[in-house]
């Protein structure tokens, strides 16, 4: 087992700041080279409360909070227009980036790419479901209407 510090939030095992302990290849082979975590030090529990710190400012603190920004996002339209074959397959696919971006475009509130949610790919035209995960207790529906541009 090894004890890590997460610096992004990852599904299943807890928030940016957290200090857990998982499978040492897990960490090694998985965690540590995409940056979604470092070694556990003496040295690094300082870096703890900057991450703590830093991911207090990006949150939405309250339960009132997260279902007042749902509700804006159950008002808007999003549309996002990308690079496409003759078949309606794209070049690339969506990213959750992509998808933040056009809610922001769309007039919708600002909505941090690490809260999207996509379940598989997004790689064709059409209307597809994303979920934005705005707090542990609100998760808001979105449907993402993908045009080729």
């Amino acid at each position: 087992m090894a004890k890590i510090i997460l610096t992004n939030e990852v599904s299943g095992l807890g928030a940016a700041g957290d200090v857990v302990e998982v499978k040492s290849g897990y960490a090694r082979n998985y965690l540590i080279p995409r940056g979604f975590a470092i070694a556990w030090t003496k040295g690094g529990e300082k870096d703890v409360e900057q991450i703590r710190r830093a991911r207090r400012i990006r949150e939405i603190a309250t339960i009132e909070q997260a279902t007042a920004v749902k509700a804006q996002l159950a008002g808007v339209k999003v549309k996002l227009a990308t690079r496409a074959g003759d078949a309606g397959r794209l070049f690339g696919s969506v990213t959750p980036a992509d998808i933040a971006a056009a809610i922001k475009a769309a007039g919708g509130p600002d909505v941090d790419k690490r809260r999207v949610e996509i379940g598989s790919p997004i790689k064709t035209l059409g209307s597809h479901k994303v979920s934005v995960r705005l707090h542990p207790e609100v998760e808001a529906g979105l449907d993402v209407e993908v045009v080729a541009s």
